[in-house]
């Protein structure tokens, strides 16, 4: 079975968001990793190298197949800023 690339990882979250080129981009990435702090009580972590993450849940699938992920996070693609919320997040279902 192949491995989740997307694994909490030891890089800055800093140093990734301050490489983003585009001022308003990075702008609104710092702005986004304020409000899922406070939102969802976590430090920010980077998941592979293009994900900030806060939190982490583990999820099993019928096929056996398992891993952990973010409960919630973005990503400043290049074209987007893309939010991750996860059905793991205790207060998603509210």
């Amino acid at each position: 079975m192949a491995q989740n690339k997307t694994k909490p990882t030891v890089l800055s979250v800093e140093e990734f968001l301050d490489a983003v080129a585009d001022e308003n981009r990075r702008a609104d990435c710092y702005a986004t990793l304020e409000l899922m702090r406070d939102v969802s009580g976590e430090d920010p972590i980077m998941w592979g190298t293009s994900i900030v993450g806060f939190g982490s849940y583990h999820y099993r699938y019928d096929s056996g197949r398992e891993g952990d992920a973010p409960l919630t996070g973005f990503s400043p693609r290049s074209k987007s800023l893309t939010l991750y919320i996860m059905a793991g997040f205790k207060r998603y279902d509210k």
